[in-house]
């Protein structure tokens, strides 16, 4: 045949749109164009493919080939077209021939960047790639080392080779297995997160422990003001083992958004809760995504976990406004000149900051030598704005000597906690649908509206700090949190005066 058609993917956010790589053999002056918006790593398949078909003992075509990705309107990225364009060429020039005919070929779809051996090297975002061909009930052919991510969510059997003449054998007849394996061997559960750091591990902060769970339950933010070393970092590396274990659809859409990432899907974080914690030189596009080909932030390689944020006055002023929006609404959108995508960003916010610039404002031993106007200036890197969101807002004073010592009692331990998390989960969940912190203003008056007594507290506090709305419907959802860990359905003054409690540190009037 002068011309062939093999199907594959490209990757559009968290979108994979069906390609088709046409391959057209025409006469004249040796040629090899690739057309169909193919950026500069698909421009350059050209010499993998040349070098790979020489070096599995093919012919490389004399004459005008043309590759077309169509849709041209469509923007194709990374090395995946390797193989698909390797065998139209082959096809095209006949020293290929599938043994079921074009018919079935269609409904096989390739992957695979090529070694200029022929080795088939594995590829980014295949196992959203293998999601939307399952949709379609479509096989695919991958790189073996791609072949056990898409055994997470095929449905049809995946052929995994190590090599382009393994994949021509396949494809002629000549080699029926192809190292394909049965969907039925694919994981069927997310394991349960394993040697988590403890809970107990945190001496003291009886109080810090207590906003911990309470964030947990409920899904709330939370910010932690401290002297170094009072273990902020600790208590949030500690969250996510408090948290119950992703159900299996929350951990491949967890799965999904780190395959599409720069830095790719492993295998072994499967089913564990995502907690990312980028360092406070980060840019507003690495935190909540972008750059050229519109790839997902920490935001949402965050998300169904937990998003650390350490130094918070120290990040970038864009970067923290550019959370607001997320935190809100649990997505982001990235819109690019020919690209738009949106992704989840459900995080659960855990900052942490020291109260002053030298970081012992308050301490008994008078060392801070901050001024009023140096400390108001340090303080004032957080908006308003930006504050307003966040649930919890807790001081977390310096250790003393005796609870070092192991002296102090060290509490719950993080798999006790945890059951604690999931009954109040389960309470909130079998209420509303959704945890207390995704809760609607319809919502909140319909499952927050506290006793005649607790209202009375929740006005007189109201009317002395001048909350917002917005604070103000967050202390509900605070509170309901907290009646929900006590496995009470109604909102009573105790429950009401911890939540203003929980929200404390920084507050200035207006916040």
């Amino acid at each position: 045949m002068a011309v062939a058609r093999i199907a594959s993917r490209a990757q559009i956010g968290l979108h994979a749109p069906l390609v088709h790589v046409e391959v057209h053999l025409g006469s004249g002056l040796p040629t090899f164009n690739i057309v169909g918006l193919p950026a500069t790593a698909v421009k350059e398949s050209k010499e993998r493919v040349r070098a790979a078909l020489a070096n599995s003992n093919f012919e490389f075509p004399a004459g005008r080939i043309t590759v077309n990705l169509a849709p041209a309107d469509l923007p194709k990225e990374g090395g995946r077209f390797d193989l698909p364009i390797a065998l139209g060429i082959l096809l095209a020039s006949e020293q290929l021939r599938p043994a079921s005919g074009a018919d079935a070929l269609a409904r096989r779809e390739f992957y695979g960047e090529l070694a200029l051996t022929g080795e088939l090297k594995p590829v980014r975002g295949l196992l959203l790639a293998a999601a939307h061909a399952a949709q379609a009930g479509n096989e695919i052919v991958v790189p073996r080392a791609n072949a056990e991510e898409a055994l997470m969510v095929m449905r049809s059997d995946v052929c995994g080779a190590a090599h382009l003449t393994e994949v021509c054998e396949y494809v002629a007849g000549r080699r029926p297995a192809c190292e394909t394996r049965s969907a039925a061997v694919a994981v069927t559960e997310p394991p349960r997160r394993i040697n988590v750091p403890d809970l107990r591990d945190v001496r003291g902060q009886a109080h810090a422990k207590r906003a911990l769970m309470i964030a947990a339950a409920g899904g709330h933010s939370l910010l932690m003001i401290g002297p170094p070393g009072a273990g902020k970092s600790m208590l949030a590396q500690r969250l996510p083992g408090l948290l119950p274990p992703l159900t299996r659809a929350e951990a491949l859409e967890v799965a999904t958004i780190a395959s599409v990432s720069a830095s790719g899907f492993d295998m072994r974080s499967f089913g564990v809760r995502p907690f990312r914690a980028p360092h406070h030189t980060a840019s507003a596009h690495s935190i909540v995504g972008g750059g050229p080909h519109a790839r997902p932030g920490e935001v949402s390689l965050a998300h169904r976990g937990v998003l650390f944020l350490d130094e918070l006055p120290e990040f970038d002023r864009r970067v923290l406004e550019a959370l607001r929006e997320p935190l809100e609404t649990g997505t982001v959108a990235v819109s690019r000149t020919a690209l738009q995508a949106e992704y989840p960003a459900e995080f659960q916010l855990v900052a942490a900051m020291n109260p002053c610039p030298c970081g012992y404002f308050g301490d008994p031993s008078g060392r801070c030598s901050c001024s009023p106007a140096r400390l108001a200036q340090y303080r004032a890197r957080i908006s308003g704005p930006l504050l307003d969101r966040i649930d919890l807002r807790i001081e977390v004073p310096a250790v003393t000597a005796a609870e070092l010592a192991g002296g102090a009692d060290t509490g719950e331990d993080s798999a006790t906690v945890a059951r604690r998390v999931q009954a109040a989960r389960e309470r909130q969940l079998a209420r509303a649908g959704k945890l207390n912190a995704r809760l609607t203003i319809h919502e909140l008056e319909r499952f927050c509206r506290p006793d005649e007594e607790g209202e009375r507290v929740l006005e007189k506090t109201r009317a002395r700090f001048g909350f917002s709305a917005r604070s103000y419907h967050r202390t509900l959802r605070v509170a309901r949190t907290i009646a929900d860990l006590e496995g009470s359905d109604v909102l009573r003054p105790a429950h009401i005066a911890e939540a203003l409690l929980l929200k404390r540190a920084l507050d200035e009037p207006g916040g």
